[in-house]
């Protein structure tokens, strides 16, 4: 990023093929919407180039493009009608050795969509884009500590929900086939 900073440009193509994927699976898994993911990683990639000066050495690179993403996620919600997210395609891989974890997986992301957006934020950053409780925290504005009880908090309401979820999709399965799924596996 220094070298972009300092003019070279073309060091740019570096960062997108390091950061493209990461930063497409945070705004899949925020928004659902995989041509909204595509523009927005293009979007922060312009604005890094636009404001390259504005890049320290002394703050970390991944904190910093990860604001320019919250940025740029921000200003697009802004300027877009409200939409309803479509959760026929989960963002999520899909395993493919059963059925059962399909759906769990489809459950979760159905979950993931139904918390808050503040929640379901600090779950994909922390727990599936794998940024430390101190990048969070610099993210947010906030300290480290408030980080970790936000997730807690966050994660408390997901396995509410994705428990809700289950035993709805289970009464449905049950209504149509006569039998009952096992019952709901504890979280850990």
């Amino acid at each position: 990023m220094l070298q972009v900073r300092d003019g070279e440009v073309a060091m740019l193509g570096v960062l997108f093929d390091r950061y493209q994927t990461p930063l497409y699976n945070f705004y899949t898994k925020m928004t659902q919407d995989r041509a909204l993911s595509e523009d927005l990683v293009q979007d922060v990639f312009l604005r890094i180039l636009r404001y390259r000066h504005t890049y320290r050495p002394d703050t970390p690179f991944r904190a910093w493009i990860y604001q320019i993403a919250r940025n740029a996620r921000f200003d697009a919600a802004r300027k877009a009608k409200p939409v309803t997210p479509m959760l026929t395609e989960p963002a999520a891989p899909m395993p493919a050795d059963s059925a059962q974890q399909k759906q769990e997986v489809m459950l979760l992301q159905r979950a993931l969509m139904q918390l808050p957006e503040d929640k379901r934020e600090i779950l994909i950053l922390s727990r599936f884009q794998e940024l430390k409780y101190e990048e969070v925290a610099r993210l947010m504005g906030c300290e480290v500590g408030a980080v970790k009880v936000r997730v807690h908090r966050a994660l408390q309401q997901l396995r509410e929900v994705f428990r809700q979820l289950e035993r709805t999709a289970s009464t449905k399965q049950s209504d149509r086939t006569g039998t009952q799924f096992p019952s709901p596996r504890t979280w850990q």
